[in-house]
């Protein structure tokens, strides 16, 4: 199977964990012939490091398990976004990957934390309440292999050629770019990293709240294998849906094939000593 149809609901996240879940559940109800759904970084919690040890769960508790029955109710490989987990003393930034029948299939714990201090502009610190996972997640469906990682993961290059190399020919980026980094980085990281690996990649965000102290950039988007924007919102709530054709990403790596002509034989750290 070539062509996949995906959505990407660009969500408002209210204080309220249980709104956000069943506003999530409604949209995905209304769908009609999608295989695939994406959720925002963070879309049951405020982004605020202070939320998230109170709104984490640990795996198979109430989100979880509504976002099981979702996927399987609606039969659609469901990428939860993300959500904070609680797992021992740790809390994570963590999106569950269910496939069609509710099953997890995979589960990506944010890998780099975001600690930032613009001068001028945004100042964050993840790692005051939450701890950095440590494994590269990829996950097989009908369609291939697909790739996920979260928000600040993305800047990494690494880390999007370590997915490629174990086949992935989508990235998936539950992610929440602020108003500093947004309107510079956005579009320019999903772009790029399309063209580097010659893949999909697909970027979900909430929308923009302007009466939260964290003003996410919204613009949930999806580029093609050679860089071209197929999809981009706004700042506003909402959502797009779009069907793709992997044989694109097959077609441009055969005209284009960097990915063959990589030189691993000399792609290493030479020590004089």
């Amino acid at each position: 199977m070539n062509n996949v149809t995906i959505a990407v609901l660009q969500s408002y996240v209210d204080t309220d964990k249980s709104k956000n879940l069943e506003q999530a559940e409604k949209k995905i109800r209304a769908l009609e012939k999608v295989d695939i759904v994406v959720l925002p970084e963070m879309f049951t919690c405020p982004y605020h490091t202070d939320c998230f040890p109170i709104y984490a769960e640990k795996q198979g508790q109430e989100s979880w398990q509504r976002l099981s029955q979702i996927a399987k109710e609606k039969q659609i490989y469901l990428i939860a976004g993300s959500i904070p987990e609680r797992d021992g003393k740790h809390i994570y930034n963590t999106s569950y990957v269910f496939d069609r029948e509710g099953r997890q299939i995979a589960r990506h714990r944010k890998m780099h934390l975001f600690d930032i201090n613009v001068k001028g502009g945004q100042y964050f610190k993840e790692s005051d309440t939450l701890t950095p996972g440590q494994d590269v997640t990829v996950f097989s469906t009908e369609f291939g292999v697909m790739g996920l990682c979260i928000c600040y993961d993305f800047r990494f290059p690494e880390l999007s050629r370590l997915m490629v190399d174990q086949g992935a020919k989508i990235l998936f980026v539950p992610a929440s770019f602020n108003m500093t980094t947004g309107p510079l980085h956005w579009e320019f990281l999903f772009r790029q990293r399309a063209v580097d690996n010659q893949l999909f990649t697909v970027g979900a965000s909430p929308c923009r709240n302007m009466k939260d102290s964290y003003h996410s950039w919204g613009h949930s988007i999806l580029c093609d294998p050679w860089g071209k924007v197929l999809k981009e919102l706004d700042e506003k709530e909402g959502m797009w849906i779009q069907t793709i054709d992997l044989e694109e990403t097959d077609r441009v790596r055969e005209q284009l094939p960097l990915l063959q002509h990589r030189r691993k034989d000399i792609y290493k750290v030479k020590r004089n000593d």
